[in-house]
């Protein structure tokens, strides 16, 4: 695509050869001639004087020198999505509309004649697929549950019994929804099972990781709202309700019956424990563990989990710890030979 043709459908303002040809996209000390490239962060501008591609996106309040073309836009992260889906060369699953051979297909199903089925998929008795749905591969629907429109079940996602999947929601490999919780009872020092017969609902636009699990609510249901983005690896156990536009990163682990609001960011390995609530807009750090409520706009750090300003200050103090010893052990031998002294000079006295 030519970058005047380009700039424009991204709704940007282009510096350079309007005619140049874009062919490809790449990081910029990765790319090469007719790769296009972004800075979103300005501490990587070292890496935009030095790079070789041919065209680079800014912001539009950018003021750094290029080598190459610039393509000037309000939101750089927004424009390099829109630009990978008008040139990117990811191929896709070749899947027809219908159900592949191989598949099995419980006849009493109600599947719209749009829905795509590919090899080795199970769909079980009174499970409803709507419109536009695609199962890649070896996907399970179990009994009685329901997708919605134009979702993407990638290889190996898994929805379980009377789960509800809104619309536009992807699952990407190995997800699992509607798996049962982690609930046992001790009875004469054995543990025994706690039966989960509730459900999950994703809401509509919302994304499930790889190898992600969402579990099923012991009663009542798991809810997981709209546009909700959950990153690989992630857990969330039984009757979790997490808000709209939450987004959370790998490797995330939520405790049961804990309520995450609207906005809110949870880091990469944070931590939570049950029964909490997080609030709107909430931000938890990388690794932070979550013993209590947080309030809403909070950014909490650290373990236990505790605003940002107060974590930071508690691991300078940790840091200096070893100066502190020396100073103590000094002030004590300081302390030892002055009492010295003063035994010695009562001594005389006597």
């Amino acid at each position: 695509m030519k970058l005047s043709e380009l700039a424009a459908r991204i709704d940007g303002e282009f510096t350079g050869n309007g005619d140049l040809e874009i062919t490809g996209i790449a990081g910029l000390t990765e790319a090469v001639a007719g790769d296009l490239s972004f800075l979103a962060n300005s501490k990587y501008a070292a890496a935009l004087a030095a790079t070789r591609a041919s065209a680079v996106i800014v912001s539009r309040d950018w003021a750094g020198d290029s080598p190459c073309a610039v393509i000037r836009v309000q939101a750089p992260d927004r424009a390099m999505a829109l630009t990978a889906e008008l040139i990117g060369t990811l191929p896709k699953a070749e899947v027809a509309v219908g159900s592949h051979p191989s598949s099995v297909i419980h006849p009493e199903t109600d599947i719209d004649p749009t829905v795509r089925i590919g090899p080795l998929c199970v769909v079980e008795r009174g499970a409803v697929i709507q419109a536009g749905t695609l199962l890649v591969a070896g996907c399970y629907v179990g009994r009685e549950a329901v997708i919605g429109r134009d979702c993407v079940l990638q290889p190996h996602a898994v929805v379980r019994e009377r789960v509800i999947l809104g619309d536009r929601v992807i699952l990407h490999e190995g997800a699992v929804v509607g798996g049962d919780g982690f609930g046992n009872y001790r009875e004469n020092g054995a543990w025994k099972k706690i039966p989960h017969i509730g459900t999950v609902e994703i809401g509509a636009d919302s994304e499930i990781g790889v190898n992600s699990a969402v579990d099923r609510a012991r009663f009542g249901k798991t809810v997981v709202g709209k546009g909700v983005k959950v990153d690989n690896l992630v857990m969330i156990a039984h009757n979790c309700q997490i808000g709209d536009h939450t987004a959370m990163a790998a490797q995330v682990g939520i405790s049961g019956s804990t309520n995450i609001g609207t906005g809110v960011l949870l880091a990469g390995q944070a931590g939570l424990a049950g029964h909490l609530t997080v609030g709107d807009g909430a931000v938890v750090g990388a690794q932070a563990g979550v013993t209590k409520n947080v309030p809403q706009a909070t950014y909490v750090t650290g373990y236990p989990a505790m605003p940002h300003r107060k974590a930071a200050q508690s691991h300078a103090n940790l840091m200096r710890l070893e100066t502190w010893k020396k100073r103590v052990t000094l002030l004590e031998a300081k302390l030892a030979a002055l009492e010295e002294r003063l035994a010695a000079d009562e001594r005389i006295c006597d």
